[in-house]
């Protein structure tokens, strides 16, 4: 879990390391290794460029976290070699200052991004009735091996490792803050006893598709509820 700066979208929360889709991610393309574009574009429900989203969501991984999920040329992890984390934060602090472009570094490492490390997990989208719109897709990976997550002290002012029973606990007792779709993917979470399990489930899942989680606000006596597909209440058209 990461701990965003206050004033940024979900400020002062704890979530899953994430962002968007640069302009700049079609360029780092040709290092995507793992899935073919158009597998992954069926995937995601797209008609080009699925391929970015596996970019990005690495590339913001990596940049929030310090956490890289790419190979060598021989299919080794990055800086597996490397017996403290200098090199992999150093190229991180770059990438983050805007001195070294997502490509121009997989290219210096001689890195290629490892596509088939992430396992596609949900898809979500603002409620219509707000204003500022958004899209996010969710993925699950496994740590690589000889790597840490360290937060970049900028946009990710804490980060740490927590089973999601436990963040759920912190969450009811008011001493995690949880955006509605972190809350909604850790109650997911927990029902699986460990990775191996929850990144089998998915792999299946990719068969039959991943369908859009809409939340819709209902407001009654003064309180506000979220509800998304699947719950009693939640009405048809949307």
């Amino acid at each position: 879990m990461i701990r965003r700066r206050a004033g940024d979208a979900f400020g002062d929360s704890y979530a899953f390391p994430g962002g968007v889709v640069d302009a700049d991610e079609a360029a780092a393309r040709g290092f995507c290794r793992g899935r073919e574009a158009g597998q992954v574009d069926a995937e995601l429900g797209l008609s080009g460029g699925g391929l970015d989203f596996y970019s990005a969501a690495i590339r913001e991984l990596f940049e929030e976290t310090g956490v890289l999920l790419a190979r060598d040329s021989e299919g080794n992890w990055a800086f597996a070699g490397q017996e403290d984390n200098g090199l992999r934060l150093e190229m991180r602090s770059k990438l983050n200052r805007g001195e070294l472009p997502w490509a121009s570094l997989l290219q210096q490492q001689k890195l290629f991004i490892a596509c088939d490390a992430l396992q596609y997990f949900s898809f979500w989208e603002t409620p219509l009735r707000l204003p500022k719109r958004w899209a996010a897709r969710f993925f699950a990976a496994e740590l690589p091996p000889h790597q840490a997550a360290e937060h970049d002290g900028s946009e990710v002012t804490e980060c740490c490792w927590m089973r999601a029973g436990e963040i759920l606990a912190a969450s009811r007792d008011g001493s995690m803050a949880l955006p509605f779709p972190t809350l909604t993917t850790l109650k997911a979470l927990s029902a699986f006893e460990s990775v191996d399990a929850l990144l089998d489930q998915l792999r299946t899942q990719a068969a039959t598709g991943v369908k859009k989680i809409r939340p819709v606000i209902l407001r009654h006596n003064g309180e506000i509820r979220f509800l998304i597909p699947g719950d009693p209440d939640y009405p048809q058209s949307e």
